[in-house]
């Protein structure tokens, strides 16, 4: 089929489309994707920027379609949102049987069995068997912002801690929250007050056992904090956009152990993590961390928009009568798609392939660095992994290596993402739907990008 067939009769998504790279065009963009790139210049802020300048027409399992019929394959799943594949068949045909019904009512004027659908399944599958309550709401900013004004009212407290490399979201708080100047920040400020800063176990960087960074964190907390001040302790248990950074173990124990001692709500942001991502339902789970607040999105809707706090049940109900809400928070169409895309992760064997797919990518970007000093680091959980790359010699970032790296695999045809504070990570988020042989030719085209730049 050619780019004009593809065109004239676009493709539909789902699982069956053919699961394969194919370049149709000279060079991508292809001449359909600059016309459109024309237009977005006219239309479209600047600062609304894209990272692969492709439009898209079709997706599904582990590939995306542009409008000049070239088929990309996908190891980014729209920043870790299309875990179940895009276009997942059982998530398409929720939304559509909802979306007969009605489109929305707003649940703070009328109820909707979906909402509290949604919000029993969370509260059933988040760590921990205590009594919990969940809000639903639009994006991760808004939910992390949420759970601070949760964790203010429970506590009466105001301070409010984040780690460096964090990522919370672009909003007004979570910028504050949020580690990295540029993009994210610069230019953009004043910004929220009583939001203070640790350090992180960065075990590449930093060499300290998670009881030892740890320590640094609780005694940089105590000393230009107080815990008498603090109200929450906000984490990531990787990293995501700070550069898929996992922590020393024994480190987050050990902050909620402490924040449980000093009456402090500890909040997993587990909006990247979350959802099957790391080879477990929650990040947490890896060390059994039982979080008072967890924040989740991007992967719990299949795509559609819908965030979540859940926490305990004394949390959630020390907030008053009309202090948590949203016009579009929990909106049908996404319930329906949560609800559809939850019951893949739990009974369509999604948290265990993640499992699988570890090893397999593992071992290949392992192989990459055994072939490639540059490469410092290998790490990641289940279908969340990343290089770091470096001078070799001083292991100072290399950001310029990265973003050679990544337009090749673009150019190649491969989606892959770039992230960390000093722009020098690569990071590989594959839906769990990618099928082994396609995911495989990924890692290929990666491997040749790292031997050309």
């Amino acid at each position: 089929m050619t780019a004009t067939d593809l065109l004239a009769a676009p493709p539909t998504g789902g699982p069956a489309l053919p699961q394969e790279r194919r370049i149709v065009t000279p060079q991508i963009p292809g001449p359909r994707s600059l016309e459109l790139l024309e237009r977005k210049k006219a239309a479209v802020p600047g600062a609304v920027s894209v990272t692969l300048p492709v439009f898209v027409t079709a997706a599904g399992g582990g590939v995306l379609v542009d409008v000049d019929g070239n088929s990309l394959i996908d190891l980014g799943s729209g920043i870790a949102v299309t875990t179940v594949g895009n276009a997942n068949p059982k998530v398409t045909a929720a939304v559509a049987e909802q979306l007969e019904r009605f489109t929305h009512t707003c649940f703070m004027i009328t109820g909707y069995e979906g909402y509290v659908e949604v919000a029993e399944a969370l509260n059933r599958l988040t760590p921990g068997d205590h009594d919990k309550r969940t809000a639903l709401f639009n994006s991760g900013a808004e939910a992390v912002e949420n759970a601070v004004k949760i964790a203010r009212k429970a506590t009466g407290r105001t301070a409010v801690v984040a780690f460096d490399h964090a990522y919370h979201g672009r909003t007004n708080l979570t910028m504050a929250l949020t580690a990295k100047n540029q993009p994210y920040k610069s230019g953009f400020g004043p910004f929220a007050s009583e939001v203070y800063r640790a350090p992180l176990s960065y075990p590449y960087r930093d060499n300290r056992s998670g009881a030892e960074a740890a320590a640094a964190a609780i005694s940089t907390i105590e000393k230009q904090v107080g815990a008498e001040n603090l109200a929450a302790i906000l984490i990531e248990p990787i990293q995501g956009e700070g550069g898929f950074i996992v922590p020393a173990e024994g480190f987050l124990p050990a902050l909620a152990a402490w924040a449980t001692a000093n009456g402090v709500v500890f909040i997993a942001d587990e909006v990247q993590t979350g959802f099957g991502r790391t080879g477990a339902m929650f990040a947490a789970e890896h060390e059994n961390l039982v979080p008072d607040l967890v924040v989740t999105a991007k992967g719990i809707a299949g795509g559609l928009p819908l965030a979540a706090v859940t926490g305990r049940a004394e949390l959630m109900e020390s907030v008053h009568a009309g202090g948590l809400g949203g016009t579009y928070g929990g909106n049908p169409l996404a319930c329906a798609a949560a609800l559809a895309a939850i019951d893949e992760y739990e009974n369509g064997g999604l948290v265990e392939r993640a499992q699988t797919l570890e090893p397999l990518i593992r071992g290949r970007l392992n192989a990459m660095r055994a072939a490639d000093p540059r490469i410092g680091d290998v790490r990641g959980r289940g279908a969340m992994m990343a290089i770091e790359l470096v001078d070799p010699a001083t292991k100072a970032p290399d950001a310029e290596l990265t973003q050679r790296v990544a337009k090749v695999c673009h150019a190649d045809g491969v989606v892959v993402l770039t992230c960390g504070t000093y722009g020098n990570v690569i990071r590989l988020l594959p839906p769990l739907a990618i099928g082994d042989d396609l995911l495989v030719e990924g890692l290929d085209v990666l491997a040749r990008a790292l031997g050309r730049s």
